[in-house]
């Protein structure tokens, strides 16, 4: 059976890799690093165009009670990121594919994250590269413009529910690996599939 989307496109630090635990690890608990997360999470989904990542996770750091100083921290040991338990077979099982990365952090941290999911991606197109933080159109619209394609054709892989709306607001369909079982935001399309994690992606793209 040919595949329904020519290419799958994944959000990176809540989709494919565990970027909740290295948080923890850094902020010296899970409470703070959540906070933390939520609050880089938060920041980045306001921000529209792109300024420094680096910056936006200090003052996430500050929002949070974290102490400046862990922010260098968090980017120096960015890569011990390590991808979800079943990301590597799923992005086995994909080998062939047309696969991309829409993420929002800066190149190189991007570049590191991709890396540590073993998986091969045609394109790893950050916030900084893009010009521009998800949930910003221009953000999802870089990636289909680089690989040449429609929007329809392209399967987004969200993990974060700010990009249910924000993928589908391009025309994207979206997988969404809803780890925390969250609702769908108020207002947005609901995804072509929710599901708890990646495993059922193979077969569905």
């Amino acid at each position: 059976m040919a595949a329904q989307f020519e290419a799958v496109a994944f959000d990176l630090l809540t989709a494919l890799v565990d970027s909740w635990t290295l948080y923890a690890r850094v902020a010296g608990g899970e409470a703070p690093g959540r906070t933390w997360r939520l609050a880089s999470l938060r920041r980045v989904t306001a921000q529209g165009s792109y300024r420094s990542y680096e910056d936006i996770l200090a003052e996430a750091a500050a929002d949070a009670g974290v102490p400046a100083a862990k922010r260098d921290e968090l980017v120096a040991r960015w890569g011990e990121l390590e991808p979800w338990p079943e990301a590597r077979g799923v992005l086995e099982r994909l080998a062939g594919r047309r696969l991309a990365i829409v993420t929002n952090c800066s190149q190189r941290l991007a570049d590191i994250a991709a890396a540590a999911t073993g998986g091969r991606f045609e394109l790893v197109m950050s916030a900084e590269r893009a010009g521009a933080y998800k949930i910003d159109p221009r953000a999802y619209q870089s990636a289909l413009d680089a690989l040449r394609l429609p929007s329809h054709r392209v399967l987004f892989v969200a993990g974060s529910a700010h990009d249910v709306p924000g993928a589908s607001r391009v025309g994207m369909r979206v997988y969404w690996a809803n780890r925390q079982r969250l609702p769908v935001p108020e207002g947005s399309p609901p995804p072509l599939f929710d599901e708890p994690d990646l495993r059922r992606l193979p077969e569905v793209a």
